[in-house]
């Protein structure tokens, strides 16, 4: 018992120490990739997930949700590779900006979702967003196919 806490507590050590020595912005961005990831396991649980067809807990989706924000992390560290080869700091600020703002975009998806009322201001901003990616996409998919 003494080395399961031995180990657990040097782990948290390590992992707070970790975390400590993180920017504010990938810290931010690692709080709202856990809020999301948890607000997402809500609405499965409550059957009103988009990501499956019954709306509820789905394998597949959870672990593509989990791969799809270990990628993200992925292309953060990339981007500071870059800032360390460039001896600038604009590629992990832009990535991490990026990615935050689109987490948030995503916790604000769930919470409407959920029935959480949420400022008319930002349902118009939701809207908007939501429109300009389903017009990326779809000039994505022209391209793709030779159409447009």
């Amino acid at each position: 018992m003494q080395t399961v806490l031995g180990v657990l507590a040097a782990l948290a050590g390590a992992v707070t120490g970790l975390f400590t020595q993180m920017s504010a912005g990938l810290r931010l961005l690692l709080l709202l990739m856990a809020i999301d990831y948890i607000s997402a396991l809500v609405l499965a649980a409550l059957g009103k997930s988009p990501k499956s067809a019954s709306g509820a807990l789905d394998s597949r989706a959870g672990f593509f949700g989990l791969a799809r924000k270990a990628m993200i992390l992925v292309l953060v560290l990339l981007a500071a590779i870059l800032d360390q080869l460039t001896g600038s700091s604009a590629c992990v600020g832009a990535v991490t900006l990026f990615y935050t703002v689109n987490e948030a975009i995503s916790i604000l998806e769930n919470a409407v979702l959920l029935g959480v009322p949420i400022p008319r201001q930002l349902s118009q901003a939701l809207d908007v967003a939501k429109k300009r990616q389903q017009a990326d996409s779809s000039e994505k998919g022209d391209a793709q196919t030779g159409a447009g």
